[in-house]
């Protein structure tokens, strides 16, 4: 009788949360880790209030205790991330969030921010973990994973731009070589006047595409900086968090937030995990993966990875020198000397530089288009 009085009074209660929240159904069970925060327990206990109120169905995992949530008592940080992996493992919850996970080399997390410039949400993929060794690999696998996120965040097909750090012209050929070959990825216009899906600075603050691709380590900052710039960065107070960690074959729904990480993203974060599980992630991951392997994924990374060089005693003498006027961006900034190297040997007289979008290769109008044509078939350039 008493387990008949606690499934009716469960149910009225998922109608009351249904009524106040417009979402009907299972909720989902999302926990999140007490122990460990910079700004103790209570600032679980808090967020793990307001995502109640959210309708998330969530359980502090740690020694506090509300009416609001479910508790999973445990001595100390050791013993409360074993329970989280078990209450994963065994189907107890649908996710969790945490302030430390150490995800294996291919998993890596995707964060999510407010942007400032016009309050608008923005996935950075990716913000902690590693999804490969080598950093234009990484950032191919961080695009997938970013687009993986947004669209069970329920955004049908999020804009992709490239952050402007070192790879980022790599990672657009590509990601528009996949793109030809069938990959279903669309891309964002930068906001400057220039346009084009590397994004600078400014793309950042006014949230120019759905998702920002960077390297992990770039994205930490970003992350950081997004959340706490109010604040001094002792307390991270806007945003979600620096998200799930998304690899192929991974099943663990852990998403991460930062010691410092207030109670509203901690919040903010509980939220976003329950948005991944209704939007059914883990089968839309598949589906990403699957399409971008038909449209040649590993090919394609196959013939970015770095080649070690051979020393070369060879001379390059340079050509008379003549104004340059014209120049070709989209070069790598450790590539660049070598591309100008390419040119002197065809007789071009070029110049490094470096641009407002990057690193530049300038040379005169008459010869520009000559040098892209020699650029692009040394692989300088796509």
């Amino acid at each position: 009788m008493a387990q008949i009085e606690k499934m009716i009074a469960k149910t009225f209660m998922d109608i009351a949360t249904g009524l106040e929240t417009g979402s009907f159904g299972a909720r989902p069970r999302i926990a999140v880790t007490g122990l460990g925060s910079e700004h103790g327990e209570a600032n679980s206990v808090e967020a793990a209030v307001l995502a109640a109120d959210r309708g998330v169905d969530v359980t502090l995992i740690g020694t506090a205790e509300n009416e609001k949530f479910n508790t999973v008592k445990v001595s100390d940080e050791d013993e409360m991330y074993k329970e989280m992996e078990k209450m994963l493992d065994n189907g107890d919850i649908d996710g969790c969030v945490t302030m430390h996970y150490p995800f294996p080399i291919g998993v890596s997390t995707v964060g999510r921010v407010i942007t400032p410039g016009k309050g608008k949400q923005m996935f950075i993929a990716n913000t902690t973990g590693t999804s490969a060794a080598e950093r234009i690999e990484a950032m191919i696998r961080n695009t997938i994973a970013g687009i993986i996120t947004a669209k069970a965040c329920g955004i049908k097909n999020p804009t992709v731009g490239i952050l402007n750090v070192d790879g980022a012209r790599q990672c657009e050929g590509a990601l528009k070589e996949l793109q030809a070959n069938g990959y279903d990825i669309h891309f964002a216009e930068s906001s400057r006047a220039d346009g084009g899906c590397v994004m600078r600075g400014n793309d950042l603050l006014v949230g120019a595409c759905d998702v920002m691709v960077t390297d992990s380590l770039t994205g930490n900052i970003l992350m950081k900086m997004m959340s706490s710039y109010c604040t001094g960065g002792s307390y991270e107070a806007v945003g979600y968090g620096y998200g799930p960690g998304i690899g192929e074959g991974y099943d663990r729904l852990v998403l991460i937030v930062s010691r410092a990480s207030g109670a509203p993203v901690l919040a903010n974060a509980m939220e976003y995990a329950a948005q991944l599980v209704k939007g059914n992630y883990r089968e839309i991951a598949a589906k990403e993966y699957a399409a971008a392997k038909k449209a040649g994924l590993e090919k394609v990374i196959a013939a970015r990875k770095p080649v070690k060089k051979e020393a070369s005693e060879e001379v390059v003498e340079c050509p008379p020198k003549e104004i340059v006027t014209a120049s070709v961006a989209g070069i790598e900034v450790m590539d660049l000397e070598d591309a100008v190297q390419a040119l002197w040997k065809a007789k071009i007289y070029a110049e490094s530089g470096m641009g407002c979008t990057g690193p530049l290769v300038m040379m005169s109008e008459a010869n520009h288009d000559k040098a892209v044509e020699i650029l692009k078939a040394a692989g300088y350039i796509s």
